[in-house]
């Protein structure tokens, strides 16, 4: 096997070592990174809905109200719930891999009751009053599924229909009952806007990530060969193969041949050099015993 092959050998096993390592560390790294990234997606979808819940009871409400009947019908517009949820909605065709829902315990519309892992949240909120979100992951039928989720307080103007049944809406009533959605108390935990990712989400960009990493690994390593390769070719192969040619016509019978050049003061020069005085010695041993 010639030096370039086995010099190329070792460097492909070293490599190969090294790429094993990085890259299960860069996996690591990538995966922590993307599922960072989907956090703070999903962080900015539900602040998003937390401003529309807020621009709904505080702006749209207070004008709703005034609008002609609306004693005698209900405005599902006027409920923060609805119009976060609508929103919500509308943010998901541009990505459809993100649910949100604002469960509660005790919710007028059951559509919004709390499944029994959305409710562990809620009380987990209620039981820990500094909490003020909760990221966790969780396995379900179509795969794990990531989770991020905001606890929902009842405030002054959630009481107006929350509150005592005999207080609320007629309108409220007339639809939803007299059983569901009331007696809410204030400052208290009442729900948590919690948004959904499937674990394939983070997990197909960092994967995305890693083959890109490994692409651009693979070519830098493939060009730093080809450069260590011309450059041993120069500055060794080809010093090395012109003395062993040399050596071989010396070895044949011709003694009239010059000096090699010598250039640099390098591992290579020397050995020529020292080639050189040996080859004059011989010259000169030859003519003595010519003599």
């Amino acid at each position: 096997m010639k030096l370039l092959m086995k010099f190329n050998l070792i460097l492909v096993v070293l490599f190969g070592a090294g790429a094993v390592l990085v890259g299960f560390v860069s996996y690591q790294f990538l995966m922590r990174n993307a599922r960072d990234q989907v956090i703070q997606q999903a962080d900015l979808m539900i602040e998003s809905a937390r401003s529309t819940r807020q621009y709904t009871a505080d702006e749209l409400a207070p004008l709703l109200e005034t609008v002609p009947d609306n004693k005698t019908r209900f405005l599902p517009e006027t409920i923060p719930f609805y119009a976060a949820t609508t929103t919500f909605n509308y943010l998901r065709k541009s990505h459809p891999d993100y649910a949100y829902k604002e469960a509660a315990l005790n919710p007028s519309n059951l559509r919004d009751r709390a499944e029994d892992w959305e409710a562990d949240i809620i009380n987990y909120f209620r039981n820990n009053a500094g909490a003020s979100r909760v990221v966790g992951e969780r396995d379900t039928p179509i795969g794990r599924m990531l989770y991020i989720a905001y606890p929902i307080s009842a405030d002054a103007s959630c009481l107006q229909c929350h509150g005592e049944p005999s207080q609320a809406p007629p309108t409220i009533r007339a639809k939803y009952g007299d059983t569901n959605g009331f007696r809410w108390k204030a400052n208290e935990v009442v729900a948590a806007q919690i948004v959904s990712v499937p674990m394939a989400v983070p997990v197909q960009i960092a994967r995305e990530a890693f083959h890109k990493l490994v692409a651009y690994l693979v070519a830098i390593f493939v060009v730093v060969l080809l450069i260590i390769d011309a450059a041993l070719i120069f500055l060794v192969i080809r010093p090395v193969r012109r003395l062993s040619q040399v050596a071989d016509r010396i070895s044949s019978g011709e003694t009239g041949l010059g000096e090699l050049p010598v250039t640099g003061s390098d591992e290579i020069s020397v050995v020529t050099a020292s080639f050189n005085r040996m080859y004059v010695s011989l010259q000169k041993a030859l003519q003595m015993l010519n003599g």
